[in-house]
């Protein structure tokens, strides 16, 4: 027989006892899905949180207070106790690092004795947060505009009330369009909105928290916010000193803040390669807990595949002896025995990756903020899996039918 009868064999054997092969790979069917699906979410947030720090530039250097998110929120009890950044670092750094080009200055605007909102007549939001920046930071990290422009320099040193919101706040405010040269009342105090931006690209769970932001100029907010003092640098690298600029940032603020050569940081570094890094390091950890949970049910599954198969070769014992009667080899037995293995678990496999994409896009279609893109490479490793499972755990009742004598088995009842 070639290897497309003895697979139409396995599939009609599988095909007859539907009912029992379907119990016997449901192991396989959640495990395959688990992995899948696990791997499909976290696909598409990786691809949502690259494309997110990519709009930050290849070449920048953020210098924050504490780690993690730079606004603060969730750092640990040793990192909020440091010394604040001061916005006199990055004249200093611009005289005493010589592989960086600029530094951009922001401080995130706290009002911890009420909510900040943002209103224009008929309409108030205070899903929002405000940052002061230079001007110069948006030359560091450039971002689109779908109407109007950045605030100047001359703006800034000036302190006027001016501003740029994200590109969810522009739509919910001004709905008709034409926001750009409009007047809004933040925090109670009224500022013109000299541009919009366009939507950000990326961002954590299908969210971008850019397109609910309100950007000031920084003098401005040192003005009315002179409390905020959590502020964060951005220093942009000459071409290729990427890795020199950290390392220098780093030796002249721990000489300017006289940090002890035994003590670590009390500051943190990072560029947009690390945070992903990071982020990769998370979602590994993640991937393993979901491997090792979705292993036991392959695990059960393939026991029960070789359940099956012992008892499917007692059952055809006279059928085996048949065919060795016939003329039929071991090495023929045991690639049918095998084949039928396979072909059990192969079909849990595709059972289970057809299951995956439907819960992802199930997920994707309840959830629109959560993004979800199934990786090739899941569905392959799905279906090798699922087969390897029939391979391993098929080969003893293989052998076992193998070695049948054929005359007893002619005998059997």
């Amino acid at each position: 027989m070639n290897f497309r009868e003895i697979l139409g064999m396995a599939l009609d054997s599988v095909w007859s006892h539907r009912f029992r092969s379907g119990l016997t790979i449901l192991g396989i069917v959640i495990g395959i899905t688990t992995v899948v699906t696990v791997a499909s979410l976290l696909s598409g947030l990786r691809k949502g949180i690259v494309d997110f720090f990519q709009e930050f530039g290849p070449d920048n250097i953020f210098i924050a207070k504490v780690s993690g998110d730079p606004s603060g929120g969730g750092a640990r009890a040793k990192e909020i106790r440091r010394k604040p950044l001061k916005q006199e670092y990055a004249e200093y750094l611009l005289r005493t690092v010589r592989s960086i080009e600029d530094v951009g200055i922001s401080v995130f605007i706290i009002t911890p004795n009420r909510l900040l909102t943002i209103k224009v007549p008929g309409y108030e939001n205070d899903n929002v947060f405000m940052q002061g920046v230079t001007p110069n930071s948006y030359a560091l990290s450039p971002r689109e505009l779908a109407q109007g422009r950045v605030f100047t320099q001359e703006e800034n040193n000036r302190a006027q009330r001016v501003c740029v919101i994200g590109s969810s706040l522009g739509q919910v405010l001004f709905p008709a369009g034409g926001g750009a040269g409009r007047t809004v009342t933040i925090d109670g105090a009224e500022y013109t909105v000299v541009g919009i931006f366009a939507a950000a690209k990326g961002g954590f769970f299908g969210e971008n928290g850019l397109d609910r932001q309100i950007v000031i100029p920084f003098e401005t907010a040192r003005v009315r916010y002179p409390q905020s003092d959590n502020i964060f640098l951005t220093a942009k690298a000459r071409p290729g000193l990427r890795a020199d600029a950290i390392e220098e940032i780093r030796g002249s603020l721990r000489k300017l803040r006289r940090v002890p050569a035994d003590k670590e940081d009390d500051f943190n570094i990072s560029t947009a390669d690390s945070i992903i890094e990071n982020f990769d390091k998370i979602t590994g950890m993640i991937v393993l807990v979901s491997i090792a949970i979705s292993g036991l049910g392959l695990l059960v599954g393939g026991i029960g595949v070789m359940n099956i198969m012992l008892v499917s070769v007692t059952e055809r014992t006279r059928e085996i002896g048949v065919r060795k009667a016939l003329g039929a080899r071991r090495g023929d037995i045991v690639l049918q025995f095998l084949s039928e293995a396979v072909a059990l678990t192969g079909v849990g496999g595709v059972l289970g990756i057809v299951f995956s994409v439907l819960v992802t896009l199930l997920v994707a279609a309840l959830v629109p903020s959560l993004p979800a893109s199934v990786p090739t490479w899941a569905l392959i490793t799905g279906f090798l899996v699922s087969v390897s499972i029939g391979v391993f755990f098929g080969v003893w009742p293989a052998v076992k039918a193998s070695r049948l004598d054929p005359v007893e088995a002619l005998r059997y009842e």
